[in-house]
């Protein structure tokens, strides 16, 4: 199931591959990779999900992994049985041209436990001490 949170992505298509971080939460996604933001809305239907995301270039030079300047409007299925979902992607404005990525979900860590006993006082005196050289 994809479950609301912050998520890795790689995609690659024949003529490129990306990275980037995608963002899900009550059924919206949102996002950005080197090139593109991307926000759009999602629907989980069990393992499987669907989503149409909309992108938007933030910096120029280089072609989107569809070999396109343009924005696009990306339709998604995809499967995710645990931390990790594969999907394909296409776009309308780049007819049969198809992408292929993964999402793996981001672990969050704990919060560092506060110690209870005090640190004791540095005291350089208690450092260890180097040989004395002879002259």
């Amino acid at each position: 199931m994809l479950k609301d949170g912050t998520y890795a992505a790689w995609y690659k298509t024949p003529l490129d591959q990306g990275t980037g971080i995608v963002h899900v939460a009550d059924g919206q996604i949102w996002g950005r990779d080197s090139l593109m933001t991307y926000h759009g809305s999602c629907q989980v239907d069990g393992d499987r999900f669907t989503a149409t995301v909309s992108t938007k270039r933030h910096t120029d030079g280089r072609l989107t992994v569809f070999g396109v300047e343009d924005e696009l409007t990306l339709d998604i299925e995809g499967n995710c049985p645990g931390k990790i979902a594969t999907y394909t992607a296409t776009a309308k404005q780049v007819p049969g041209m198809v992408l292929q990525g993964t999402l793996i979900l981001t672990e969050q860590q704990p919060p560092a436990r506060d110690r209870a006993e005090p640190r004791p006082a540095f005291n350089p005196d208690k450092l260890p001490k180097l040989p004395k050289r002879s002259r």
